[in-house]
């Protein structure tokens, strides 16, 4: 089928013109539509089309793209759906090849062999897939080899000389080279740069190369098409069909593709065919290397947009070079005292005579300055940043503490500071979102998917596509892709350092447990990491059941979810059998998160790590405890652990001791319980 793309190409070369290259989300605007909508695309002078599969989280998307998936969603279309409505085109006539474009979760729940080989029998004819690179694609794109489809890498400007090199190799039909770095969506002029990145190109292959990203017009398919190619558009399409009637999709997008290639004008040719290419004589290099471990058994890797990948590496760099050079460790130890480091190791005496069992000790990260332990890990990448000469910090927040973190070392650092924070987070974090502000950064809130914590890193994820050069992303949690996992737990590793040094100061030895909230996982791993090979020490994390793990209101990722690709890693997600992300819930807003770092994953598929849920009622039940018997107000993420602390202690006896990290205070959540205590009545 590669070759017929190849030929569509061809044809083109043959009309001395550009290949026209079609984005459109299938089942968008409606399912009546969509086969409607291909064949008024080959009518209007389409070659290729792509049909976007519609995905929960589409990263590498502009908001123009990500409503089309959401609406398409809303619409029940899934992969099937897809498959459906080429199947039906190609028995109404359409001849055009058409690819399947999109991101890997909803592939990798489907089953790789599965879909490619029914793709192959009903008239699909390749896959763009943005978040899955060379080097974690082998499986799929020797699938796709074999059932004879074409797989299409991406070029960017930001894809070094050496990568590009290796991606030509492994094209068969053409190559989707990206105008510029950012998101998709249309825009008023092309980068200035182009020809020197498609010169950069051509150096390495034969093979047609099309342009995407920003173009929109027929000036712009003019302009692009007299250097490259092909023209690829998709945002147009979408605007264009949203702004009319749904019965009038097809008619539309007809209309705009004959405009913007220049047929309804009788220009569509270009003014002088494109320059012969001379082809250097270059050997393909071997895949690079990781500088660190990337990956924790199955679970870590880099599924990401094509545009980060230069940006992680020198990240990866910088970071080993760091993490091996003493000075640095230096630097950062010199702020434990603004850190308020280190934190005290409180015995709970009282709670562990209500227990009647174990000793329970409490790891005070509540004590650390901003009241939380979020500030180890932002002083940490805030130094790295300054490293790597970054002027402005992006970072994410839920209930604001990492928020509160990131701007106070902005502040201290002299660094420009931008926070996204969910449009229904924000409402319920007034006075973290004033902190915030009030230190000088920027809060920017983030309305589309349900308005929470999973569409604020969404949205820190294309801030950081489209300004790559100024701007570092502090990532919050060991989430994402390789190397902030890593990064993360390093920088939050002093917690549990502290605990197994002060555990063997006050008791002469290592816990017999130690326990943890887990959200997406940043104390729980900090925690964890110095134990991983203290073999007779238990690991174990509390996640949020929320209002019960029969109902989908729950955060429990570990102990119900299932492995899949979210934000650059492949870890534990929850998902539905589509692999579309689904919302979660806790009365602990930090724990609803709806992945976890793939480290956590690791641990619970090594069986090293116990994970188990924890109800709103019962963490509320272990608040209202350590309150009352220790003077001590957790955050309610850190009270899931609380809970699972006392029983787990209940069932040791007094010779044995547990530590819990109090992760934050808990002045933040008192109206939520005394909200919850009237509701439940507790």
């Amino acid at each position: 089928m590669a070759s017929l793309i190849s030929r569509a190409f061809a044809n083109a070369t043959q009309e001395e013109r550009p290949a026209f290259v079609a984005y459109i989300v299938a089942g968008y605007p409606s399912p009546k539509v969509a086969v409607d909508v291909l064949l008024a695309l080959e009518k209007g002078g389409v070659d290729v089309i792509e049909l976007g599969i519609p995905f929960s989280d589409p990263l590498a998307d502009g908001p123009t793209i990500q409503a089309a998936h959401t609406v398409a969603l809303a619409n029940n279309i899934d992969i099937d759906s897809c498959i459906r409505i080429v199947s039906e085109a190609r028995k109404r006539g359409l001849k055009i090849p058409v690819l399947f474009m999109g991101y890997y979760n909803p592939i990798m729940q489907y089953g790789e062999e599965e879909l490619v080989y029914r793709c192959a029998e009903e008239g699909i004819d390749g896959y763009i897939v943005v978040d899955l690179p060379p080097h974690e694609a082998m499986s799929f794109r020797a699938l796709c080899k074999e059932a004879g489809l074409s797989y299409i890498p991406l070029v960017t400007p930001a894809t070094t000389e050496e990568r590009i090199k290796n991606l030509v190799q492994i094209a068969d039909s053409f190559i989707y080279v990206v105008s510029r770095s950012g998101v998709t969506g249309a825009r008023k002029s092309l980068d200035n740069h182009l020809s020197d990145l498609l010169a950069r190109v051509k150096k390495y292959t034969n093979l047609p190369l099309a342009v995407g990203f920003g173009v929109n017009t027929h000036e712009h398919f003019k302009d692009v098409g007299a250097m490259a190619d092909g023209v690829v558009i998709g945002s147009q399409f979408i605007t264009v069909m949203r702004n009319v009637h749904p019965g009038k999709a097809a008619k539309a997008a007809r209309a705009y593709a004959e405009e913007t290639s220049g047929r309804s004008i009788n220009d569509i040719k270009r003014e002088k065919p494109l320059s012969r290419r001379r082809i250097s004589s270059f050997k393909t290099l071997p895949e690079s290397q990781p500088l660190l471990p990337g990956w924790f058994g199955e679970y870590g890797g880099q599924y990401i947009a094509e545009a980060l990948h230069g940006a992680m590496a020198e990240l990866e760099k910088t970071y080993a070079q760091c993490s091996a050079s003493p000075e640095f460790w230096e630097e950062f130890r010199s702020f434990y005292p603004f850190m308020g480091r280190q934190t005290p190791m409180h015995f709970a005496s009282r709670l562990s005579k209500k227990c009647r069992g174990a000793r329970i000790f409490l790891k005070r990260e509540d004590l650390c300055y901003t009241g939380a332990h979020t500030i180890n890990n932002a002083i940490g990448q805030a130094l790295l940043a300054k490293r790597l000469k970054k002027t402005r910090i992006i970072a994410d927040t839920c209930t604001g503490q990492n928020g509160i973190s990131v701007a106070i070392v902005c502040a201290r650092l002299a660094l420009k500071c931008v926070i996204y924070m969910g449009s229904e987070d924000m409402k319920q974090w007034k006075n973290e979102v004033f902190r915030i502000q009030m230190l000088g950064a920027q809060v920017i809130p983030v309305s589309a998917g349900s308005g929470r914590y999973k569409d604020a890193i969404n949205e820190a994820v294309r801030d950081s596509l489209s300004n790559l050069q100024n701007t570092y992303y502090l990532v919050g949690s060991p989430i994402g892709c390789h190397p902030f996992p890593t990064m993360v737990r390093d920088f939050q590793r002093v917690i549990g350092d502290e605990t197994k040094s002060q555990m063997l100061e006050l008791t002469n030895k290592l816990p017999d447990a130690v326990i943890a909230s887990v959200g997406s996982g940043s104390n729980a791993i900090g925690m964890f990491y110095p134990f991983i090979y203290d073999e007779k020490v238990r690991i174990i994390g509390a996640e949020a059941a929320g209002k019960g793990l029969d109902t989908t209101a729950h955060a429990a990722t570990l102990t119900v979810g299932s492995p899949g690709v979210l934000h650059g890693a492949k870890t534990y997600v929850l998902q539905d059998t589509s692999g579309q992300i689904m919302d979660t819930y806790s009365i602990a807003p930090g724990l609803s998160y709806p992945a976890v770092g793939p480290e956590l994953a690791w641990l619970k598929e090594s069986e090293r790590a116990e994970y188990y849920g924890v109800t709103d009622v019962q963490a509320i039940e272990a608040f209202r405890n350590l309150v009352r018997l220790e003077g001590i107000i957790p955050s309610l993420e850190s009270a899931h652990a609380v809970y699972q602390a006392m029983q787990l202690a209940s069932k040791m006896t007094t010779s044995h001791q547990i530590v819990v990290c109090i992760t934050g205070r808990g002045e933040k959540d008192v109206h939520i319980v005394a909200d919850a205590i009237s509701k439940l009545e507790l």
